[in-house]
């Protein structure tokens, strides 16, 4: 076993002190046994794909450790070997995030869909059923509907926001319930201590491991800790708004199942999934710093444009969670906080057009059109969680791999529009807007009178 090493005695006293989420995002922890940069404010950027090992037997213990179930490889000092199996710009990130994410230990990807992908298939075997809520992330879907069923395994679709659903829909074969919340694109909020209680009572009864898993990729850990809430797993984009600036793709899972974390670094670096030791410094030095501030801006400026959007004539329904309108703003209230208490409804907006789907659906492509043409601080293009405002059509670009008629049956409405709103100045983006809708209104007459 590798030997452990005691931290300097100064940062054994800056470990017991307590710090606000803010400063730990900016500071880390105060002493890693995955790297010893005492010197430096700012990390080295590594970038050796091999390491020197002195010992060949040193060699061979780092990779024992990797089939060692009983290795808890967060206690000793790692060995490095070859950055796909480890590496300390992505090791350090791992120690944070499981820290802002309220985890015991988090693993990081090179995408979003590669730590979904590898949790799943960590959790499931063939003949195993996953009770998946209604609406999720296209990528997911089709990960689910293309390819996990093409391996014997099921999958049952239930609106988990109605009660007894969830209930009803658990059976002998479930292993996996999976869910978003809010969800993409929807902004459903599900009750993820409901969920949690729900699957835990069936599964004592059943007397089998029942795993949850939520996506907390819209809410992020500074605004939703899920795990605190009872569920097992969180997966999350890092490539949205803990990055934060567009650069750099990148996907986690965090939980405190320690008896799983052999089988996930395993899974990890078979599949080889892993988040490059650039992208992880460049989310670890400027994305999970800025992370607080930058959210803390987003949501100001997103309160002011949903009040916009709802005072146009145009629109159906706007949601966002911060609304007393919102279907579900009670349980937002309840669970989207921040690690201080505070309400935190995120960022996201969906809106709809008002008419019928096929009128609804030729405005909203005319509105973005128009933004698409002559705006400044909006951009039309998928994902979400940068710096600046985008807005995306989900029925025709980040949904598009589930079909129409399931769409529908998900909430996603073919006028619907979702906006990722950023920290530029929010009368630049109120400008932008009220300009598309007027432009849209009157490129939709002159279409009418022709």
């Amino acid at each position: 076993m590798n030997e452990k090493t005691d931290p300097p005695c100064s940062s054994k006293k800056r470990s017991k002190r307590r710090f606000h989420f803010e400063s730990f995002c900016i500071h880390g922890h105060p002493w890693s046994y995955r790297w010893d940069f005492k010197h430096h404010i700012v990390p080295p950027m590594s970038s050796s794909s091999a390491y020197r090992l002195e010992r060949t037997r040193r060699a061979a213990q780092g990779f024992e450790e990797y089939t060692e179930p009983y290795h808890h490889r967060r206690r000793y000092r790692p060995i490095y070997i070859y950055e796909r199996l480890d590496e300390p710009d992505r090791a350090m990130l791992e120690e944070t995030l499981a820290k802002m994410e309220s985890a015991t230990y988090a693993v990081a990807f090179s995408s979003g869909m590669a730590a979904i992908s590898t949790l799943l298939l960590t959790l499931l075997e063939q003949g195993d059923e996953i009770v998946a809520h209604k609406t999720l992330y296209g990528c997911t879907y089709s990960l689910m509907t293309e390819w996990l069923m093409k391996f014997g395994v099921s999958i049952t679709w239930v609106d988990m926001t109605k009660d007894g659903e969830l209930e009803r829909a658990l059976s002998p074969g479930t292993k996996v319930v999976y869910f978003e919340s809010p969800t993409n694109p929807t902004l459903d909020i599900i009750d993820l201590r409901k969920v949690a209680r729900t699957v835990k009572k069936y599964a004592s009864k059943a007397r089998k491991q029942i795993y949850t898993v939520v996506d907390n990729t819209f809410a992020t850990p500074y605004c939703q800790r899920p795990l605190e809430h009872g569920i097992d797993f969180v997966v999350e984009s890092l490539t949205k708004n803990i990055n934060g600036f567009g650069t750099q793709i990148g996907g986690l899972i965090a939980t405190r199942h320690t008896d799983l974390e052999p089988r996930i670094f395993l899974a990890r670096k078979d599949l080889g999934g892993v988040l490059h030791a650039q992208s992880a410094w460049a989310t670890f030095v400027y994305g999970v710093p800025t992370l607080p501030a930058r959210v803390q801006l987003q949501m100001k400026n997103t309160k002011r444009v949903a009040e916009f959007l709802r005072e146009q004539p145009e629109v159906d329904e706007v949601r966002w969670p911060g609304f007393d309108t919102h279907p579900h703003f009670d349980i937002a209230q309840r669970q989207m906080r921040t690690p201080d208490g505070k309400f935190a409804p995120g960022n996201m907006i969906f809106f709809r057009m008002k008419g019928a789907p096929a009128e609804a659906r030729a405005f909203a492509e005319t509105f973005m059109d128009v933004i698409a043409e002559d705006a400044y601080s909006i951009t039309l293009a998928v994902s979400l969680g940068q710096i600046r405002t985008l807005i995306e059509h989900p029925a025709s670009m980040t949904h598009a791999m589930i079909p129409p008629e399931e769409q529908v049956k998900a909430g996603i409405d073919p006028g619907g529009i979702r906006i990722s709103v950023g920290i530029e100045h929010w009368q630049d983006i109120l400008s932008d807007l009220k300009h598309a809708f007027e432009k849209a209104r009157e490129l939709t007459r002159q279409s009418v009178q022709v």
